[in-house]
C-alpha cells in the first residue's frame, strides 16, 4: 500500500525532500538557542560581563533568524508537496477509474468513489504534510534535546526516559482502540454521500410524492450513525491530551525538585538549570507533536487503504497485446453465449445459451419483460462486459481481439439512462465526433428529429445544457443522445429503450431517418413498445435470459405466445405487457 501511494508523489519528490531538510535545520538552530541562553546567564549576567551578553545575544539572534527562515521554507515546501500529492492521488484514481470495465465499477459504489476522492484524499493530504514537517521535527527535536540534556546532566535526564516510556505505552493503547473505529467512520461516509446523491438527483420525484420528511429522516439516520462513531473515535483520542499533560507537569515538577537540589549542591549552574527547563519543554512538545502525528496517521490509515484499493484495481477488460483496430462490417454473432454478473449477483446466469447471428445492415428489434437480459445482451457487443462462456463476434472477429477503443468507436450505444453534460448543445453533440462541424451536428439532429426543437431555443445549438440535462425534457434528451451517437457514423448502432420518452409519430420518423441515412449500419433497437420494433427485419423476444423466439412481426404473431400477448396488451389497452408470463 505504501509503495502504491508513494508512486503518486511524482514530480513533487524534490519538495518532499526539501521540506524535511529545512525542518531539520530549523530544529538544529532551535536546539542551540537554550545552550546560548545558558552561556548568557553563566558567562554574562552572573559574571557581570556585558560584552559576553552582547556577543552571545548576537549569536542567538542569528540562530533565531536562520531558524525562522528555515521554518518558512519548510512550511512552503511541505504545503506544495502535500497539495501536489493530493492532486496526483485524485488524478491517479480518476485516470484508473476511466479504465474500469462495468464489472470493476460494480465493486465500488458511486458514493464510495466520491468519498475516496474527497474526504479520504484530504485526510491523506493532511497526514502527508504532517509527516513531512512534524514527523521529522518532533523526533529530531526529541533526540537533540535529549542529547543536550544528557550532556548537561546525565542523572537528571533520566526523568525524561521514564516520561517517554509512560507516554509511548499510552499512545499505543489509544491507537489500537481507535484505528478500527475510524475504518467504520469512512464506511459511514459512503452511506451519507449515497443518501445525499440519491436525494438530490431524484429531487423531483421526492417532491412529487411529498417524501421530503422521509428523506430527511433517512439522511438524519445516516448522519447520526456517523456522529456516534466520530464521538467514539474522538472520545478515545481525547485521552491523549490528559495523558500528555500529566507527563508534562510531572516532568516539570520532578525537574524543579531534583534540579534545585543539584544547584544547591553545586553540581549544576543556574544557567544549566534554565536551559534544562527549555530542553524539557522541547522534549515534551516533541512528544505532544508525535502524539498528533499518531492521531492523524490513525485517522488517515483507513483512508489510505481505501485509496490504494482504487489505485491498484486492475481493469477486468483490456485490449490484447496485438489488437485488431479495423472492423470489417456490422455483422454480429453470438455463439452459445452465457453471461453472469460477477459482483452483487446471485451467481445465476443472466443470459443462457444465446445463439444469434445478425447480418451487417440488418435492423433487429429486441423485446421482453423487465430483467430478461436485454441490456446485458447488447452490453456484450461493445465489450462493456465479457462473456462467461461462448463468444461475441463483430465483423467476424471475437470482440476480445479488438482494441477496446476502436471497437467502442464503431459500436455506438444510446443507453437506457440518457446522460447529457453541462455545456452547450454543440459541445454535447461533439462527444460523438470531436471535430464535427456545426452542419454535421445539424444533419445528425435532423435525422434524430432534434433540429426542430433546437431551432426554437433562444441560442439554438449554442444553448447551454444544465448539469444532467435538467433544462430539457426527457424526449429532447433522448433525441440529442441519438444525434450524438449518429455523429460517430458507427457500423453498429444500439438503442437501449432510447425512444421511450418520445411520441409514436416522432419515434416512427426517427426509424424512417435511420433507414434512409444509415442503411449500412446494423441497428439493434431495444423497446417496450411493439410499434418501435414492428418494422424491424427481425424481432428477438427474450424470456428470462433465453431466446424465446425470433422472426418478423407477422411470424411472431403466429408462433410466439409471449409476443402476441405483449402486442394484444398494448393494442387493446389491457394487461401488463412488461410481465408477459404473469
Amino acid at each position: 500500500m505504501i509503495k502504491t501511494l508513494m508512486r503518486q508523489v511524482g514530480r513533487y519528490r524534490a519538495d518532499s525532500l526539501l521540506a524535511p531538510l529545512f525542518t531539520a535545520l530549523e530544529v538544529l538552530m532551535e536546539v542551540l538557542i537554550p545552550f546560548i541562553t545558558a552561556a548568557i546567564i553563566d558567562k554574562g549576567i552572573e559574571a557581570g560581563s556585558l560584552h559576553e551578553v552582547y556577543r552571545y545575544g548576537a549569536i542567538m539572534l542569528v540562530l533565531a533568524f536562520i531558524s525562522l527562515a528555515c521554518g518558512v521554507l519548510a512550511g512552503r515546501f511541505a504545503a506544495r508537496a502535500s497539495s501536489g500529492f493530493a492532486c496526483n492521488l485524485r488524478d491517479g484514481m480518476y485516470e484508473n477509474i476511466q479504465t474500469f470495465s462495468f464489472s470493476n465499477i460494480d465493486k465500488f459504489s458511486t458514493s464510495g468513489l466520491v468519498t475516496r476522492m474527497t474526504t479520504d484524499v484530504t485526510n491523506l493530504q493532511n497526514a502527508y504534510q504532517m509527516i513531512l514537517r512534524i514527523a521529522v521535527r518532533a523526533p529530531l527535536m526529541l533526540i537533540c534535546c535529549m542529547a543536550m540534556c544528557f550532556f548537561i546532566n546525565l542523572r537528571l535526564s533520566l526523568v525524561f526516559l521514564a516520561a517517554i516510556v509512560v507516554l509511548g505505552a499510552a499512545l499505543i493503547l489509544i491507537m489500537r482502540r481507535t484505528i478500527p473505529v475510524f475504518d467504520q467512520v469512512f464506511r459511514r461516509y459512503d452511506d451519507l454521500n449515497a443518501s445525499v446523491q440519491e436525494n438530490v438527483s431524484a429531487i423531483r420525484v421526492v417532491k412529487a410524492y411529498v417524501r421530503e420528511e422521509h428523506e430527511t429522516q433517512k439522511f438524519t439516520k445516516a448522519a447520526q450513525n456517523l456522529y456516534r462513531l466520530f464521538v467514539k473515535a474522538e472520545g478515545l483520542l481525547a485521552l491523549n491530551n490528559p495523558v500528555m499533560m500529566l507527563v508534562v507537569y510531572g516532568c516539570i515538577i520532578a525537574l524543579s525538585w531534583f534540579g534545585a537540589h543539584f544547584v544547591v549542591a553545586g553540581s549544576l549552574t543556574t544557567g544549566e538549570l534554565t536551559s534544562l527547563f527549555s530542553y524539557v519543554m522541547g522534549v515534551l512538545m516533541s512528544l505532544m507533536m508525535l502524539s498528533m502525528v499518531f492521531v492523524m496517521v490513525t485517522m488517515s490509515a483507513a483512508s489510505a487503504q481505501r485509496i490504494a484499493e482504487v489505485l491498484t484495481e486492475t481493469p477486468d477488460i483490456t485490449s490484447p497485446a496485438d489488437p485488431v483496430r479495423e472492423i470489417a462490417d456490422g455483422s454480429i454473432d453470438f455463439d452459445h453465449v452465457n453471461f453472469c454478473y460477477k459482483h452483487g449477483s446471485t451467481g445465476e446466469d443472466t443470459l443462457h445459451d444465446i445463439d444469434l447471428h445478425i447480418k451487417s445492415g440488418e435492423t433487429i428489434g429486441i423485446i421482453g419483460g423487465t430483467g430478461c437480459g436485454k441490456s446485458s445482451l447488447v452490453n456484450l457487443i461493445s465489450r462493456l462486459y465479457d462473456v462467461t462462456e461462448g463468444s461475441v463476434k463483430v465483423g467476424g472477429r471475437d470482440v476480445r481481439e479488438y482494441d477496446t477503443e476502436a471497437l467502442r468507436d464503431q459500436v455506438a450505444v444510446v443507453p437506457q439512462k440518457n446522460v447529457l453534460f453541462s455545456g452547450t448543445i454543440l459541445e454535447n453533440l461533439r462527444w460523438g465526433k470531436e471535430d464535427a462541424t456545426e452542419e454535421e451536428c445539424r444533419q445528425a439532429c435532423i435525422q434524430a428529429q432534434a433540429d426542430e426543437f433546437i431551432q426554437r431555443l433562444p441560442d439554438g445549438y449554442n444553448t447551454h445544457i444544465e448539469q444532467g440535462g435538467s433544462n430539457v425534457s426527457g424526449g429532447q434528451k433522448q433525441r440529442l443522445c441519438i444525434a450524438r451517437a449518429l455523429l460517430k457514423k458507427p457500423k453498429v448502432l444500439i438503442l437501449d429503450d432510447s425512444t421511450s420518452a418520445v411520441d409514436t409519430a416522432t419515434d416512427a420518423r426517427i426509424r424512417e431517418a435511420f433507414a434512409q441515412a444509415i442503411p449500412g449500419t446494423t441497428k439493434l433497437i431495444i423497446a417496450q413498445r411493439i410499434s418501435s420494433v414492428q418494422n424491424a427485419d427481425r424481432i428477438l423476444v427474450l424470456d428470462d435470459g433465453r431466446i424465446g423466439a425470433i422472426g418478423t412481426h407477422e411470424q411472431l404473431m403466429e408462433s410466439s405466445p409471449i409476443y402476441r400477448e405483449i402486442y394484444e396488451a398494448q393494442t387493446q389497452g389491457g394487461g401488463d405487457f412488461d410481465q408477459p408470463n404473469g
